[in-house]
C-alpha cells in the first residue's frame, strides 16, 4: 500500500511537473509589446498582453512611433508590433521582413481601410463629391484663415505617414495639409465641426466608431495599386508617384524573428490572434466616447470572451 502510494504521489507530482513544464514561459525576459498613437492599437496591445500575462508571460508596453518601430524589431529591442496596417505601413513592413529580422505574422482579422473623408453635409457645398475631382473646385470652400485661398485637409498625426502631401501634389489639389498632434485632437475637431454643420475634410480609418457615428462618406481617388506608389508613369500624372487613393487591405501582426525560438508558445498566440472590425469598433467607443480606460476596456474583453481567446493559447 505504502509502495503504491509513493508511486501514486510520484506520478501525480510527475503530472504536474508536465503540466506546469508546459504552462511555463520559456523565459522570464519581458515580451515588448508597441504602442502606437491611436485608441485601436493600444487596445490591440493590450488585449494581446492580458492574454500573454495569463499564459505566465512577462510584458512590457514601450511607447513607439509606427514607422521606425520596425528598426527597433530588427535589433530585438521591441518584440511585437500588434498592428500593422496595409494602408500605411505596407512597405516598411515589407522591408524589415525582407532583412529576415521581423516576420510578418499574418492578418489580425480586422480589414482596413484609410482616407479622406468628408460628412455628408459637404456634399451640398462641394457638388461631385465624393469624386475626388470634384476637390478641385473646392478648396477654398474647406479653407482656413491658416490655409486660406487653399483648403485644409486635417490629417492624422505626421507619424502616421500616408503619403498626403505628396498626393496632392501629384493630383494637383488646391489643399494643404495640416496635421493633428493625436488622433484625440483629429476626432474632437471632427465633433466640433459636424456639431456646427462647418466645412471639415480630415483622416478617417476603420475599425473605427466615427464612420458609425457620423453620416459621412470617403473621397472616390483613382484606385490604389502597386505601381502607383512605385511608378510616376502609371497613373494620370505620368510624372509623380502617390496620384491615387490609399490602398485597403489587412491590418497585420509583426514580431521579431527571433520570438519563435525565444517565446514560442507566445509566439504561437501572437500568431492565432483573430479580431473584427465591428468589435474593436465598439471597444474604440469606450474609450473615446465613454472616457473609459483603455487598461480597463481590454481586460474587462479578456475577462469575459475566454471562450474566444482560450484555442488561442494552443500551439
Amino acid at each position: 500500500m505504502i509502495r503504491n502510494l509513493l508511486c501514486a504521489s510520484l506520478l501525480g507530482g510527475l503530472c504536474l511537473m508536465g503540466r506546469s513544464a508546459i504552462a511555463a514561459p520559456e523565459s522570464h525576459d519581458p515580451i515588448k509589446l508597441t504602442l502606437n498613437d491611436w485608441t485601436g492599437e493600444l487596445i490591440t496591445a493590450h488585449i494581446m498582453g492580458d492574454i500573454l500575462k495569463k499564459a505566465g508571460y512577462n510584458i512590457d508596453y514601450v511607447p513607439a512611433d509606427y514607422l521606425a518601430q520596425f528598426s527597433g524589431m530588427e535589433n530585438g529591442d521591441l518584440t511585437v508590433a500588434p498592428e500593422v496596417w496595409a494602408t500605411t505601413a505596407q512597405e516598411a513592413l515589407q522591408a524589415a521582413v525582407k532583412t529576415g529580422k521581423v516576420e510578418d505574422l499574418g492578418s489580425s482579422g480586422m480589414q482596413a481601410r484609410e482616407e479622406w473623408w468628408f460628412p455628408e453635409y459637404m456634399k451640398e457645398k462641394c457638388p461631385g463629391l465624393p469624386n475626388w475631382e470634384a476637390l478641385k473646385k473646392c478648396g477654398e470652400v474647406f479653407s482656413t484663415p491658416e490655409t486660406d485661398p487653399k483648403g485644409r485637409y486635417l490629417g492624422g498625426p505626421s507619424t502616421w505617414g500616408g503619403h498626403d502631401e505628396e498626393r496632392i501634389e501629384a493630383l494637383d489639389l488646391p489643399f494643404e495639409v495640416v496635421h493633428a498632434g493625436t488622433d484625440a485632437a483629429l476626432f474632437a475637431e471632427l465633433k466640433s465641426a459636424y456639431e456646427r454643420k462647418a466645412p471639415i475634410i480630415l483622416w478617417i480609418y476603420t475599425p473605427h466608431w466615427v464612420p458609425i457615428k457620423y453620416k459621412g462618406e470617403f473621397v472616390e481617388f483613382p484606385r490604389y495599386e502597386p505601381g502607383c506608389y512605385e511608378n510616376p508613369s502609371w497613373g494620370i500624372n505620368k510624372d509623380a508617384k502617390y496620384d491615387c487613393g490609399k490602398p485597403y487591405g489587412p491590418i497585420w501582426k509583426a514580431v521579431w524573428s527571433g520570438m519563435k525560438d525565444k517565446w514560442p508558445g507566445a509566439y504561437a498566440i501572437i500568431k492565432n490572434y483573430k479580431f473584427d472590425n465591428k468589435t474593436m469598433g465598439e471597444l474604440d467607443a469606450r474609450v473615446d466616447l465613454n472616457g473609459e480606460k483603455v487598461e480597463d476596456v481590454a481586460q474587462d474583453w479578456v475577462n469575459k470572451h475566454e471562450a474566444v481567446w482560450k484555442p488561442w493559447l494552443s500551439k
